[in-house]
Formats: C-alpha cells, sequence, structure tokens
C-alpha cells in the first residue's frame, strides 16, 4: 500500500512539474502584448483630400480582369500579400478568354491615350538619339484640358485650383491590366522576339516616341570603338563573336547572364503565363536591350496590393558605375545586389517552387554587377570635361539653357554632376495638382544621355522631353516662358 502511494506522489509531481515546466516554456515563447491606443483618433497628416478615406477602395478583380486606367484615385490594402501560381480557370478557358478580351481592351487603351496625347509624328529636325537613326520627337504633346489655351496659361493658376478644376494634363500612367501586370513589351520589339508577344494586351506607346532598337551600346574601357555592337542586337547567340578579345572572362561570365533568358511570373514553362507557347523567360537584357533600355514597363515590385503598384519604365543601365540609388522606391545600392532582388519581377519569391529557381548565385551576381559597371553614357560632343557646354560648339538657346538649368528653373539642384543627377529620393508631393494617391518619394533619374530614353518619369506619364519641361514648370511653380522652356529642352538633347 505504501509502495502504490509513493508510486501516486511521484506520479502526481512528475505532472504537476512537466505542467510547470509547460507552463514556462510557453511563458518563454510568448511575447508581451503590444500597447493598443484605446482612444486613438486618425490624424489626416495634413494629407487633406489625398488622404485614404478620401480614395476609392480598390476594385475585387481577379487575374486577368480589367482594371481602370485611373488607378490614383484609389488607395487602402489589399486582401493578402501573397499570390498563387494558379489560374482561376483552365489554360484553354484563360488562352480563349484572354484572346477574346485582348482586343477590346487595346481599343480602349488607344482611346485613352489619344484622349491623354497627341501622338502627332513630329520630330526636331537634324535632332536624332545617339545611334543617329532615330529623331527626337517634338513636345509637349499632352493635351490640355478643355478651357485652357496654352500650358503658360494652366501655369498661372496654382495647385489648389488645378485640382479643384481637374485641370492637371500630367496625371499618373497606369498598366493597362494592373490585375496581370508584369512586362510589356514594344512592337519593334515584339516583331524581333515574337515569343514575347502578349495573349491579353499590347504596348500603349507607338515606337516613335520610344528607344532606338536596337540601341548603340559604350563602354568605358573603350571609348576609342564608339559603338561596339555596329548596330547589332546583342543577344546569347552572337555576344562573344562580338566581345571576345574585349572583355575580361569575368566580364564576360557577367555579360552571358545578363542575356540567359530565365522564368518570371508569367513569362515561363507553366500555364501561369501570358504567352500562347510555353516560355524560355526573359533576361534582363529583354529589357535591357544592348545595357540600355527599350521602353518595355512593369509594375515596381515593391509594394501590394497589385492595383498599388507603380508602374515603372525601364530605365537604362548606362552609367550605372556612377550611381548609388539603383530603384525607383527602394534603396538598393549596388549593382550585383540589383541583380538578385527582382524575384520573378513581382517581389515573389513563393513563386519559385511552380517556376523554378533563378540559379544565381551571389559570385554570379556580382559578375553580372561587374558587366554593368563598364556601360557608359553616350557621347556628347558639346560638353566639356567638367560638364559644361562648349560655347564654340553650342547655340544661343542652349546656352541659355544651361544658365536657367543651373539657375531659374532649379533643374540643377537634384541634377548635378557627372551623371547629372543627386542620388537622392524625392517627394515631389504632385497630389497636390490632383485628387488622388500620393505616389511619394521617387529616386531622380540621371540625365546624361536622356534624349535617347523617352518616355520620361518613372511611369512614363511624359512622353517628350518638352513634356518634361512643361511638368516641372508647373510642379515646381518655376514661372518659365515658353521661350525659356524651350531653351532648357534644346540643352537636355546636349546631355
Amino acid at each position: 500500500m505504501m509502495k502504490k502511494r509513493i508510486i501516486a506522489i511521484c506520479l502526481i509531481a512528475g505532472l504537476l512539474l512537466a505542467g510547470f515546466q509547460m507552463v514556462n516554456d510557453q511563458l518563454h515563447l510568448l511575447q508581451s502584448p503590444g500597447v493598443v491606443i484605446s482612444d486613438y483618433v486618425e490624424p489626416d497628416y495634413e494629407l487633406g483630400p489625398s488622404h485614404v478615406d478620401s480614395l476609392l477602395p480598390f476594385p475585387d478583380v481577379k487575374k486577368g480582369e480589367r482594371t481602370p486606367f485611373d488607378l490614383w484615385r484609389y488607395g487602402g490594402k489589399g486582401k493578402t500579400s501573397f499570390t498563387t501560381p494558379d489560374l482561376r480557370m483552365s489554360w484553354e478557358e484563360w488562352l480563349a478568354f484572354n484572346k477574346k478580351q485582348k482586343p477590346e481592351l487595346m481599343v480602349d487603351v488607344r482611346e485613352y491615350m489619344d484622349s491623354r496625347y497627341d501622338f502627332n509624328g513630329e520630330v526636331y529636325e537634324g535632332k536624332f538619339m545617339s545611334g543617329g537613326r532615330n529623331p527626337i520627337m517634338k513636345g509637349p504633346i499632352a493635351r490640355l484640358p478643355k478651357g485652357v489655351k496654352s500650358f503658360e496659361e494652366l501655369s498661372e493658376l496654382t495647385a489648389f485650383e488645378i485640382r479643384e478644376r481637374d485641370l492637371f494634363p500630367f496625371k499618373p500612367l497606369a498598366h493597362p491590366l494592373a490585375s496581370t501586370a508584369h512586362m510589356v513589351f514594344p512592337d519593334n520589339w515584339n516583331e524581333a522576339h515574337p515569343e514575347h508577344v502578349r495573349i491579353d494586351m499590347d504596348h500603349d506607346f507607338p515606337v516613335e516616341y520610344l528607344p532606338e532598337f536596337p540601341p548603340p551600346m559604350f563602354l568605358t574601357t573603350h571609348k576609342e570603338l564608339g559603338d561596339v555592337t555596329k548596330g547589332r542586337e546583342v543577344t546569347i547567340a552572337n555576344y562573344y563573336e562580338i566581345f571576345n578579345g574585349l572583355l575580361t572572362p569575368e566580364q564576360m561570365e557577367g555579360l552571358k547572364e545578363l542575356l540567359r533568358p530565365s522564368p518570371t511570373t508569367w513569362f515561363n514553362h507553366t500555364t501561369h503565363r501570358v504567352t500562347e507557347a510555353p516560355s524560355a523567360g526573359v533576361s534582363c537584357f529583354s529589357c535591357h536591350v544592348n545595357g540600355h533600355t527599350n521602353g518595355a514597363f512593369e509594375l515596381g515590385p515593391d509594394s501590394r496590393p497589385n492595383l498599388a503598384r507603380l508602374r515603372v519604365g525601364t530605365p537604362t543601365m548606362r552609367g550605372n558605375y556612377n550611381l548609388m540609388l539603383l530603384s525607383s522606391k527602394r534603396s538598393i545600392r549596388s549593382m550585383d545586389h540589383f541583380a538578385e532582388v527582382e524575384e520573378y519581377f513581382d517581389g515573389d519569391p513563393g513563386m519559385q517552387q511552380h517556376i523554378g529557381p533563378r540559379s544565381q548565385k551571389r559570385e554570379v551576381t556580382n559578375r553580372m554587377g561587374d558587366f554593368n559597371s563598364i556601360l557608359d553614357f553616350p557621347p556628347a560632343p558639346k560638353l566639356d570635361g567638367m560638364g559644361n557646354l562648349i560655347p564654340e560648339k553650342s547655340t544661343k538657346q542652349e546656352l541659355l539653357g544651361q544658365e536657367l538649368f543651373r539657375g531659374k528653373a532649379k533643374c540643377a539642384q537634384c541634377h548635378y554632376g557627372p551623371a547629372f543627377v543627386d542620388d537622392y529620393m524625392h517627394d515631389l508631393k504632385i497630389e497636390r495638382f490632383y485628387k488622388g494617391r500620393p505616389e511619394g518619394p521617387i529616386k531622380t533619374f540621371p540625365l546624361r544621355g536622356i534624349k535617347d530614353s523617352p518616355p520620361y518619369l518613372h511611369d512614363d506619364r511624359l512622353p517628350t522631353l518638352a513634356d518634361a519641361t512643361e511638368f516641372f514648370n508647373i510642379v515646381l511653380e518655376l514661372d518659365l516662358t515658353k521661350e525659356e522652356k524651350d531653351a532648357i529642352t534644346a540643352y537636355m538633347m546636349c546631355l
């Protein structure tokens, strides 16, 4: 009997000890509850009409469904940050759905773009991009609102008046199909690379308003060669022939990786794709052709929901050796880091198991960055060694533009140095001029070689250099005359 009692006591003690240990473990694992302000009242932080309460809630759309062209009027959270590799229907139904919707969508896209811009095809006589083939398109071509006769008249109004009367001609430009989004290639690229023709949409800009294709490539290590490609698009099939004897073995390896296709969220070998046939994917140089840009656009991979992600055009890789900020909204500070962070171009590493890893180790992305670091800006024969116009080679208009650029127009406050950039992000608070969601800080883009990189601003909303000049004249309230604006535009063609 005594033995049974001793056993029972031991069992109870063991259970108590185990229970105590369990409670202790739970206390160890528990985190203290965070503080909640019981009488919290949301301030508007002086955002006024741009506050989230004044915005429309994002529509609940599924993959492939139409999205509003005026997404700047919407705000708030999505249901989740995460996506799924599953289509919402069978592949056959997905293909049929998009083939039916695409012509209807593109009619509406072209009507919308025509309502915003006058793509009249006018060019600056005798002014060409660096390859000497594409003329520089004349502007501004953004359409003025009804009742406003000129940009000079518009710039006389206050930000409040422009917003209240809905007169701002430079509202954000959205991805035309933001529910699917992903990269959209221009027509001239698709003609050469039909494997990237999308079943759901096409590019929304005429090719005349996009960069040269293929663009020239300039190397810091071989300035004497000029365009090292001699008018060729660099591909995985010809890069060895072109660059063997010009690059180091490490740079050759980096260039090969920049040219090697890999699967992305919507360009891949699975049924989760926007091409009719399975695709090997895209390479860095599919958008950054010859280390420059072909004008393809995407959505920035740095936010959710999808409809809140900003449209981003493809920036040039030229002159990245002089930059310390390599992403529109994120503070990416090195070229090798940039080479490894795209996560299928949607900021979504969860797609990896479905479509396969990109397989770029750190040593490989280092080599990609090493090739990137020798891509040079195009020649600027009117600039001296310190970036000043050479008077004997410049017109009076261009010299006036330089003076205004550094003075009244305030351009040089953000655009200075050898790349004409300050390597900062700036919030221009453009929502002062329209009722919509604030876009927040965006990095400053370099102006060196800028004539080769239309359209302008991060989301392509400014088709020409003249549109960019008009935009900043209004947003910075500069009160420039037409003669002064024309001079600044002429100066930027020299950079």
